[in-house]
């Protein structure tokens, strides 16, 4: 499994990290929905369990991921300031680029 954290979402997502007292929770990033060849996404702060698997980024953040879920491999978390400041987590790997 891979997972691609840009350097606007790291710095974001440090900060969440940081503030929160369960030093045990890491960045999941799921499925929320699925329809055709690709997929919607959420971000959450949890546990990992025994469907998981950790992924280490190069921006020293860990990702829990759905081990058997194919479309989480190779997905992209960013955070884009305009056109409305938000995360965006799109799979180019899979087609989906986040416009439909």
């Amino acid at each position: 499994m891979k997972v691609k954290i840009t350097r606007n979402a790291a710095k974001q997502l440090s900060e969440v990290l940081a503030q929160e007292e369960d030093k045990d929770l890491k960045l999941r990033v799921y499925v929320t929905h699925k329809h055709g060849d690709h997929a919607h996404y959420g971000l959450a702060l949890d546990k990992p369990g025994d469907d998981d698997v950790v992924v280490s980024t190069d921006k020293e953040i860990d990702v829990v991921v759905k081990k058997d879920e194919e479309l989480l491999d190779g997905v992209v978390i960013d955070y884009l300031y305009l056109p409305e400041e938000g995360y965006v987590i799109t799979n180019p790997t899979k087609g989906n680029t986040g416009d439909h």
